[in-house]
């Protein structure tokens, strides 16, 4: 690669990178899913996207349940700070052994169910994350999520639906213990939040139709109880 050059130059930047740094790599759980359902990986960025989109200009995220932080960097570009947090200590060391100078961002093991999470946050979110929670326990992860959320805060939870799980993988089933319905979705939210509203997805596509035939739903929260 020392002396190759690009046909157009404009993509040498590429080669000067790869030079200088080596090639960027995925991390545990994204590699894994480019392996096995490439597409599935497009999905997953998609809903960072949304995430992005909807807390752009916003000072400080919580992310809960990172995993391998992998669609972070999205968010990244939006907030002026992003914690990520996952209960797991294999995902988080593979999140700091991967991190780069130019998105670093802090990480570290939490277990929601245990305690609030340390800081104060105006947004926060959790993608795939709240299906993996017992019905039991639902209340006390997000009690605790929310707990230092300011009271202006906005929060974004994303699952997939009941109603996709006829459809979803092995491995997904396999730790979907609380899919939820969108109403019912809505009615736990509202529990600790004055303004939800729900959005539902399919594919990359995020949209306000029919809730029972989305594969994926979200719910953004806003105006905390007291």
């Amino acid at each position: 690669m020392t002396d190759e050059k690009t046909k157009e130059s404009q993509y040498n930047i590429a080669l000067d990178y790869a030079r200088a740094r080596g090639l960027e790599q995925m991390g545990l759980m994204t590699s894994q899913a480019w392996y096995d359902d490439p597409r599935r990986l497009t999905f997953t960025l998609a809903r960072y996207k949304f995430v992005s989109k909807m807390f752009s200009g916003r000072k400080h995220a919580l992310e809960v349940g990172c995993a391998d932080a992998f669609g972070t960097r999205i968010v990244a570009q939006e907030v002026e700070k992003v914690t990520a947090t996952d209960f797991d200590p294999v995902f988080i060391k593979d999140v700091k052994d991967r991190m780069s100078d130019k998105w670093r961002f802090d990480c570290f093991v939490h277990d929601m169910l245990a305690d609030p999470a340390p800081g104060a946050y105006d947004c926060m979110y959790a993608l795939d994350v709240l299906e993996h929670i017992e019905k039991q326990d639902e209340d006390t992860f997000i009690s605790n999520m929310i707990a230092p959320l300011d009271m202006d805060g906005v929060i974004i939870l994303g699952m997939p639906s009941l109603e996709s799980q006829d459809y979803a993988s092995p491995i997904s089933k396999e730790g979907h213990v609380n899919c939820k319905t969108m109403p019912d979705f809505k009615v736990l939210m509202e529990k600790y939040f004055k303004n939800v509203f729900m959005f539902s997805m399919n594919d990359e596509v995020v949209h306000t139709g029919y809730h029972k035939m989305a594969h994926y739903l979200f719910a953004l929260g806003c105006g905390k109880r007291a």
